[in-house]
């Protein structure tokens, strides 16, 4: 027996560093994580606050950043520990990657010397939680349609709005919230604010009743004339640019991270078709058995070549936003056909949480659509092909 690793060959394409922070991520995954899951799944809950420092001290949060305590390992390295942590469950990797690629890097991009140190020490070490609000109830995919707003009241700003399908929104002791500054006469422009947990008018709540990532912390975000201080924005932030320059960065993690669920899934698929035996012999040995794993395997394989492939380029400073699209689409698209066509391997017991598959194909039915919905990667995809803007 090969994996799909062994098949494809993917250590040799690896130095012995990124070897080695892939296999103490899985380790630790293995151990702490995976026992778990299913039970944090079933209660739809999370132990964000609990998990966080563990993550911290291997260095996950905000590992692909430079200073203030983060560990400026290479994006590929990120990517690997991104996909190990979602082998066990989407949310885990939705959690270390809200906190790192969105909230720390746009403190750590866009923020001020002061905000650094104040935030970024204590969130890599997983002592502080961060999250990212600009999805709105009604701006999803047109983010620039959004209605939250500061106004400028003397040296202070005035924020009111809401934001919706925030990841850590509750239990964050900051939030970095994207709202249009309107400062006199001068054009509104987006523009990010750190939003402290406890800060008057400032309310999240946790949103219930979900069928995917529900070992994950999902929030709803509400402003009721909030008053920050004028050392609140973000003041390298100007633009819609900035935000979205953060989600090409959590973008970038998912390329990675949908493909450990995936091979979890046909991993799970192939144990159970070894083992489950239908008319006296393995389920494994039947034809349409053996071409359904032979299919997802080779999908896989070719998904991980081009994540590693997309890790070099980010890592040399040559990645296009355009690729990262490409490399989101495929990677999402393809990892939940896998999970379906896992399932239909693991028949009725496929629907349990004794096995990974359905859950996970719950999950990618979310990942599929954040940090830019499969549509809209595609048509990211047909402008760069064609110059023509098919958004409006």
């Amino acid at each position: 027996m090969v994996t799909v690793d062994e098949l494809f060959a993917i250590d040799s394409l690896l130095s012995g560093e990124e070897r080695e922070i892939r296999d103490t991520v899985a380790a630790f995954a293995a151990q702490r994580l995976r026992p778990h899951i299913a039970d944090w799944f079933e209660a739809g809950t999370f132990p964000a606050r609990e998990i966080a420092p563990e993550l911290g001290k291997l260095g996950l949060l905000g590992m692909h950043l430079e200073g203030y305590g983060c560990a400026g390992m290479s994006a590929t390295a990120y990517g690997l520990a991104c996909q190990e942590l979602e082998a066990v469950d989407s949310g885990v990797r939705s959690m270390v990657s809200v906190q790192g690629s969105l909230a720390m890097t746009a403190i750590h991009r866009f923020g001020s010397e002061e905000q650094k140190q104040r935030w970024l020490p204590d969130m890599a070490a997983g002592d502080a939680l961060g999250c990212f609000g600009l999805t709105e109830p009604d701006f999803g995919s047109n983010p620039g349609g959004m209605r939250t707003r500061a106004k400028r009241d003397g040296d202070d700003w005035v924020l009111n709005g809401s934001k919706m399908w925030i990841t850590n929104g509750s239990v964050a002791d900051v939030a970095v919230v994207w709202a249009y500054a309107e400062d006199g006469d001068a054009k509104p422009v987006v523009r990010g604010f750190l939003v402290p947990a406890g800060t008057p008018g400032f309310t999240a709540r946790e949103m219930h009743r979900k069928l995917s990532l529900r070992a994950s912390i999902t929030a709803e975000l509400d402003f009721d004339d909030v008053r920050l201080p004028a050392d609140a924005v973000l003041p390298e932030s100007r633009g819609l640019s900035s935000p979205l320059a953060c989600l090409s960065e959590a973008r970038f993690g998912i390329i990675f991270g949908a493909l450990g669920a995936a091979r979890d899934c046909l991993s799970a698929a192939i144990e159970y078709a070894r083992t489950r035996e239908v008319f006296d012999k393995p389920l494994a040995g039947y034809q349409l058995t053996q071409g359904k794993l032979a299919d997802m395997a080779l999908e896989l394989g070719k998904g991980q070549l081009l994540a590693l492939h997309l890790g070099r380029l980010k890592d040399r400073g040559e990645i296009s936003a355009e690729q990262i699209s490409a490399g989101k689409l495929n990677s999402t698209r393809e990892a939940i056909a896998i999970a379906r066509e896992c399932r239909t391997i693991l028949g009725a017991n496929g629907i349990t949480l004794d096995y990974p598959v359905l859950r996970h194909a719950n999950n990618l039915e979310s990942v599929l659509t954040y940090e830019g919905t499969a549509e809209v990667h595609q048509l990211v995809l047909g402008k760069a092909l064609t110059d023509a803007n098919a958004f409006r």
